[in-house]
């Protein structure tokens, strides 16, 4: 079989790409003919959402994927577990989706679910708030929240002017 250069990156990069922080998705192969609509891509319809609509399509959990692992600065890998029996035409193991074997990815189903709640009942309400919270905003492409110092408040106030009595406090 010919080898086209930079097809196995290629697509390894797509499967990397797929597995992103799906904390609430797996994706599963597509098996035999099937009487619903055909995925208008090449991603695997996901299976094992439990807090993302369940009518996803792939492309639209992998699109969702990527904003979090970018939101995030993580590997797919960070919430899914390697698949030991399934290997990439690249020869490295593929990531087991549907698993929820890793404590990552129940974190990520709750800090989803965080940040829906505070999207839906506050910052909805907010007349022209803008955009809505996402993993990037507190995240900022890294696994922690970036920790936020305001500028100090002054201890004192500063003295009057000469030959002013201050008020009393």
């Amino acid at each position: 079989m010919k080898n086209v250069t930079g097809a196995p990156a290629t697509l390894a990069a797509l499967l990397v790409a797929v597995a992103c922080l799906t904390p609430m998705t797996a994706q599963a192969p597509q098996t035999g003919a099937t009487t619903a609509t055909p995925q208008p891509s090449s991603f695997p319809a996901p299976t094992n959402l439990k807090v993302l609509p369940k009518d996803l399509t792939g492309q639209q959990v992998h699109d969702l994927m990527e904003k979090w692992g970018t939101g995030l600065g993580m590997s797919c890998a960070a919430c899914h577990a390697v698949d030991k029996e399934k290997v990439g035409r690249d020869g490295r193991p593929l990531l087991n989706f549907a698993s929820d074997s890793k404590p990552e990815k129940a974190v990520a189903r709750l800090m989803y679910t965080m940040t829906e709640e505070i999207n839906q009942k506050y910052i909805a309400k907010i007349d022209a708030s803008g955009m809505p919270v996402t993993c990037g905003t507190c995240h900022r492409g890294r696994l922690g929240p970036e920790s936020f110092a305001g500028a100090p408040a002054p201890a004192t106030l500063p003295p009057p002017p000469p030959g002013e009595i201050p008020a009393p406090q």
